[in-house]
C-alpha cells in the first residue's frame, strides 16, 4: 500500500529467503521506471511485437494524473472522472468526515453531480511538457566553486527557471533532478485544485485482509476511489483519458503502468546504503513503532479519537512494515556484496584512465565524507527541520512553522529563498495552509506531546533547544498549553498572519508562533549545514558518478524514482512459490472464501453490502491480478493499461518479493498487484447500485446524475452536508 514516504511496504517475514534470486543486474527482465522522454520503444517492440508510438505515449502521459498528496491516478472519462486507490483518497475521505458520517469507514457515493463534494486541499497534476534544462542548471556552477557554493547556485538557477516558466505558461513548473544530479528536466504541469469526491467503497473491502494480508498475494481488495475534476465550477472536458476495457486481462498480456513512483535507491553508493542500514532505518523503525503505540493508546480512549487517528495509524503501520522489509534487504550480505561489486567495477573503470580519474575519481570519498556529516546532524536535523518540521508532528505545528518561515522568506529575492517558498511553489503551499479541513485539538495535543517527549529523549534534556522549549516543564504540559492557546485552527487568524508578514508574525503572541520563532535560528542552521555539506555534495558528486556510469554503460538505464511520471511494463503472469503455482488472478468468489476461512472476523470481515448482495454476483468475476511491471511506493493508484491504452486495472500493492525493488528489480517472483476492471464493474452495478458511474466508465452514459446508492454511503442532505 502507499504512504507519504512513498517507499514500498510489506509484512515482516524471512527476508533472506525471499531475497534469494534477486541479485541480478538492474536491467534484468522488464525492469525500469522509464522516463516518458526516454522510453525504450525499440526494446518493447523487439520483445513483444508492439511499438508505442509517440502519439500513444503522449496520450498516456496526458491521461495520467499525479495526486500531490503522494499517489497516482488517471482520467477515465471525458467529463473529468478520475480514478485512484482508496488509500490515496483516504485523506480527502477523512477530511470530509464528521463524527456522524465517517466516510472512510462507511464509504461514499454521490446521488447526483451536485452531491460530488470538494476535497479541502487536494491537488492533481497532469504533465503537459518536459524540457531538458541540464545545461542551464550546470552552467550556474562556475569553475572553482566549492560544493556548498555550487549547490546554492544551482538551487537559485532552478528557482529562476521555475519562476520564468510559471509566469510564461501559467502552469506549475518543477525542475526535477535526475541521475543524482546528472540531468535536470523542467516538468510543466496543468494543476487542478477543484477535485470532488464521487465514490469510495467501505474501508474494510478497500483494505480487506488488513495488516496481515498487506503485501501478500493472492489478494481480494476493492482499493478504489473515484473523483471528478472541475474548472470554473463545471466538470473539466477532456480529450485525453483512458477508455475502460470491457474484457479485462488475460495470462501473458502485455501491461503498462503509468504513475509517479516516489523513491528508489538504485543509484546510491555503498556508503549511503550503509548509512540507511546502520543508522537511519533503525531510528525510523523505533520512531514509527512508538508513534503507532501512542496513537493506538489515544484511539482506545474514545471512538471519536479512533476516527481522527485511523488514517495516520494505517499509514504508520504501512511505513513500519516498509522500512522493516527494506531494512532486512539492506542487512542481507549478498545484496550488499552485489552493490559493492557493481561500485568496484565502476571505480575500476574510472581509475583505468587518467582523464576519467581526474574528473570522477574523488566522488565516492567525498560522498562518504558527507555521510559522516549526515550521521552527525541527523537527529537535530530530524527534530528541528526534516521534512518541514520532522519530529514536531501535527497540522498546527506545520502551519506555525510555515507561517513563520514564509514571513521571512517572502522578503528575499525568489532565487535566494528556501526551495519550498519559491514563487512557483506558493499556490500549492497556500492551498495547504488555508485548507478548511477540520483540526482536532485533542489529537494535535497527543501528537505534539509525543514529539516533544521524543525530542527530549534523543537530543537530551541538556540540549539548548530542548531546554528553551520545555523551560523546566514536562512535554505534556508544554503541548497542552500551546495547543489550547493557539488560534491557528481559525482560518481567519492564519490569513491575517500570512498577509501581515514579518511584522504580524513578530508581534504575534500565539504560543505555537512563538515556539517556532524561537527554534527557527537553530533549525535554519541545521538546514544550511545539511544543504551545504550533505545535499550539495550528494548532488555534485552523484552527478559525477552518473556521468562515469554513462561513459561506461551509456544512458540506457532509467534514473531513480523522483515522484515524477514514469512508465513501466511487463506481462500478466503468475509465479511459483514453495513449489506451488500462484495464479495470475483472483475472483470475487475467492473474497467470500477468504472471509469464511478466517471466520468472517476483522480484518477478514466483508462489508454488509457485499454479504447481502452475494447472490446477485457472478462469483467467477476477476477481482485482483498480478503483472511484472516495475513499481514502488507512489505508484499506488497507477492505471494499468493494455496496448490499446485501455484501463484493465489499477495498481494498489505488490507481493512481498517486490520489497527489494527499491534497490534492484527482478521478475522471478516479484509481482505488482492490481484491481481488475471487471471486478470493479461488477461491484459498482450489483453491490453499490452505481450503474450510472459504471456506464460512464464504459462511455455509454453522460452520467450527469446517479441513482440512489445502497446503504449509508451518500452525503447527508441539508445543513449536515460536509464541506
Amino acid at each position: 500500500m502507499n504512504h507519504p514516504t512513498m517507499r514500498r511496504l510489506g509484512p515482516v517475514v524471512l527476508i533472506l529467503a525471499i531475497l534469494f534470486g534477486i541479485l541480478v543486474p538492474l536491467a534484468a527482465g522488464d525492469g525500469g521506471l522509464w522516463l516518458f522522454e526516454a522510453f525504450p520503444k525499440d526494446k518493447v517492440k523487439a520483445k513483444y511485437g508492439f511499438e508505442p508510438t509517440q502519439e500513444w505515449l503522449d496520450h498516456v502521459r496526458l491521461s495520467s494524473v499525479r495526486f500531490n498528496n503522494g499517489g497516482s491516478g488517471s482520467f477515465v472519462s471525458a467529463d473529468g472522472l478520475t480514478f485512484t486507490n482508496h488509500h490515496v483518497g483516504a485523506k480527502c475521505l477523512q477530511e470530509l468526515s464528521t463524527a456522524e458520517h465517517d466516510y472512510l469507514k462507511t464509504g461514499f457515493s454521490a446521488r447526483t453531480r451536485a452531491e460530488e463534494v470538494r476535497c479541502p486541499d487536494l491537488e492533481l497534476n497532469v504533465l503537459e511538457k518536459i524540457e531538458d534544462v541540464t545545461a542551464r542548471v550546470e552552467g550556474a556552477v562556475k569553475p572553482g566553486m566549492a560544493a556548498a557554493e555550487a549547490g546554492k547556485a544551482q538551487r537559485a538557477e532552478m528557482s529562476g527557471i521555475e519562476q520564468e516558466c510559471t509566469q510564461k505558461t501559467g502552469l506549475r513548473c518543477d525542475v526535477v533532478t535526475l541521475y543524482s544530479g546528472g540531468r535536470y528536466h523542467l516538468y510543466q504541469y496543468k494543476k487542478y485544485t477543484d477535485v470532488r469526491l464521487v465514490f469510495a467503497p467501505e474501508f474494510m473491502i478497500a483494505f480487506f485482509g488488513g495488516d496481515p494480508d498487506n503485501f501478500t498475494y493472492p489478494r481480494y481488495d476493492l482499493d478504489i476511489t473515484f473523483f471528478r475534476v472541475y474548472e470554473d465550477g463545471k466538470p473539466v472536458q477532456l480529450k485525453d483519458y483512458f477508455k475502460w476495457s470491457r474484457s479485462g486481462v488475460r495470462q501473458g498480456e502485455l501491461n503498462f503502468v503509468s504513475g509517479n513512483p516516489g523513491t528508489t535507491d538504485r543509484e546510491m553508493t555503498v556508503a549511503q546504503l550503509e548509512f540507511l542500514r546502520d543508522f537511519e532505518f533503525p531510528f525510523l523503525l523505533e520512531s514509527y513503532k512508538g508513534r503507532i503505540d501512542m496513537l493506538k493508546s489515544f484511539s482506545a480512549q474514545a471512538e471519536e479519537n479512533a476516527r481522527q487517528a485511523q488514517r495516520e495509524v494505517f499509514g504508520l503501520e504501512n511505513s513500519y512494515k516498509a522500512f522493516t522489509g527494506e531494512y532486512g534487504g539492506l542487512k542481507d550480505p549478498e545484496l550488499m556484496a552485489t552493490r559493492a561489486a557493481d561500485e568496484k567495477k565502476l571505480r575500476a573503470f574510472v581509475e583505468a584512465d587518467p582523464k576519467r580519474k581526474a574528473e570522477f575519481g574523488k566522488a565516492w570519498q567525498e560522498i562518504a565524507d558527507s555521510v559522516k556529516v549526515n550521521r552527525e546532524i541527523f537527529l537535530p536535523y530530524y527534530f528541528l527541520e526534516y521534512r518541514g518540521g520532522g519530529g514536531l508532528r501535527g497540522r498546527l505545528n506545520d502551519i506555525a512553522r510555515t507561517v513563520v518561515r514564509y514571513a521571512a522568506e517572502r522578503q528575499k529575492p525568489n532565487t535566494e529563498r528556501l526551495r519550498e517558498y519559491r514563487e512557483s511553489a506558493l499556490p500549492s503551499l497556500e492551498q495547504r495552509i488555508f485548507s478548511k479541513a477540520s483540526i482536532y485539538k485533542n489529537y494535535e495535543t497527543a501528537q505534539f506531546t509525543y514529539s516533544l517527549t521524543q525530542m527530549q529523549h534523543y537530543l537530551g534534556a541538556d540540549n539548548p533547544v530542548v531546554k528553551r522549549v520545555l523551560n523546566g516543564r514536562a512535554p505534556e504540559q508544554v503541548a497542552r498549553e500551546a495547543i489550547a492557546g493557539t488560534k491557528l485552527d481559525d482560518l481567519g487568524v492564519r490569513k491575517q498572519l500570512w498577509e501581515g508578514g514579518e511584522k504580524a508574525v513578530q508581534a504575534s503572541t500565539d504560543p505555537l508562533i512563538v515556539l517556532m520563532r524561537e527554534i527557527d535560528p537553530e533549525a535554519r542552521a541545521m538546514r544550511k549545514r545539511h544543504d551545504d555539506q550533505v545535499d550539495a555534495v550528494e548532488k555534485s558528486d552523484g552527478a559525477l558518478i552518473a556521468k562515469a556510469r554513462f561513459a561506461m554503460s551509456g544512458t540506457g538505464e532509467p534514473p531513480d524514482a523522483t515522484f515524477t511520471l514514469r512508465l513501466s511494463y511487463g506481462p500478466v503472469k503468475g509465479y511459483m512459490e514453495n513449489g506451488k503455482p500462484i495464479p495470475y488472478s483472483t475472483t470475487m468468489g475467492g473474497a467470500f472464501e477468504h472471509a469464511a476461512k478466517h471466520g468472517n472476523k476483522a480484518p477478514y470481515e466483508l462489508p454488509e453490502s457485499w454479504m447481502k448482495n452475494k447472490a446477485k454476483l457472478n462469483l467467477s468475476t476477476p477481482l485482483n491480478f498480478v503483472n511484472t511491471a516495475d513499481s514502488v511506493g507512489g505508484n499506488s493508484g497507477s492505471p494499468v493499461i493494455n496496448t490499446k491504452a485501455e484501463v484493465v486495472g489499477i495498481l494498489f500493492d505488490g507481493n512481498i518479493q517486490t520489497l527489494p525493488w527499491s534497490f534492484a528489480y527482478t521478475d522471478k517472483q516479484a509481482r505488482a498487484v492490481a484491481v481488475e476492471v471487471r471486478g470493479i464493474q461488477e461491484a459498482l452495478r450489483k453491490i453499490y447500485g452505481a450503474s450510472a458511474l459504471a456506464d460512464e466508465l464504459l462511455g455509454t452514459s453522460a452520467a450527469a446524475s446517479h441513482p440512489k446508492p445502497k446503504g449509508d454511503m451518500h452525503p447527508p442532505r441539508g445543513n449536515k452536508k460536509p464541506r
